[in-house]
């Protein structure tokens, strides 16, 4: 699947890593030091919750778990097929889930705690976005599936399989974008709190701005 795919969605894949890394970090040193990118801590929480007899806090883990479910809704209803293809509504996802970043700024830095679903929301896009376009190959806002296809990698090679250089250097630009997101995120937060969001808010607005326009060239010189 991964031969299949154009030679730039490596880069594409290590912003969006960023993205999520970015926003991750912020939401673990200021939604409550809850994470937003990924929901399997946030399931657990919410189990915990429950034996603790913790409604208020339940419902509210409960209420991140569904916004990131109605992102990931949102971006199959915009994004339909599983191949990449020129034309498709990639650039309406980005575009969205920069306006729900930007929300989340609003939100979080006026005290509201609903910031925090419409983080969890974009990040709801932008998981299954390039899940969409990759065959759940592509994993951009958490990385144990990333982790565990190269584990199971090795254990190929070791075993007398071919090395996927491709892949292994597709996988590794994802965990390195990741980490490096949760750096940048982590340095935004310190010096400017909620408004570190414009940061990744604004890059999405850029690959949907960048998107639109090379689309729109390649299917006008294929014409």
């Amino acid at each position: 699947m991964i031969s299949k795919l154009p030679r730039w969605i490596e880069y594409g894949a290590f912003v969006l890593a960023l993205v999520a890394g970015c926003i991750n970090a912020i939401g673990l040193l200021g939604f409550e030091h809850q994470s937003v990118s990924h929901v399997s801590g946030t399931a657990t929480l919410l189990g915990t919750s429950i034996v603790e007899s913790s409604f208020g806090v339940a419902l509210h883990l409960a209420g991140i778990l569904f916004a990131f479910f109605i992102g990931a809704c949102l971006s199959g209803f915009l994004v339909h097929g599983g191949t990449l293809k020129l034309g498709r509504h990639y650039d309406t996802a980005l575009l969205l889930e920069s306006l729900l970043i930007f929300t989340a700024f609003y939100l979080l830095s006026n005290g509201s705690f609903y910031g925090q679903f419409a983080a969890s929301m974009s990040c709801g896009i932008q998981n299954a976005l390039a899940t969409t376009y990759s065959g759940a190959i592509i994993r951009t806002t958490h990385l144990t599936g990333i982790f565990t296809d190269l584990g199971i990698m090795l254990g190929s090679v070791l075993r007398g399989e071919a090395f996927d250089k491709r892949k292994a250097v597709l996988f590794l630009l994802i965990i390195l974008g990741f980490i490096l997101g949760g750096t940048l995120g982590t340095y935004l937060f310190s010096l400017f709190k909620f408004k570190a969001l414009l940061v990744p808010g604004c890059i999405c607005l850029v690959l949907a701005t960048g998107y639109r326009v090379y689309s729109k060239l390649q299917l006008t010189s294929n014409t």
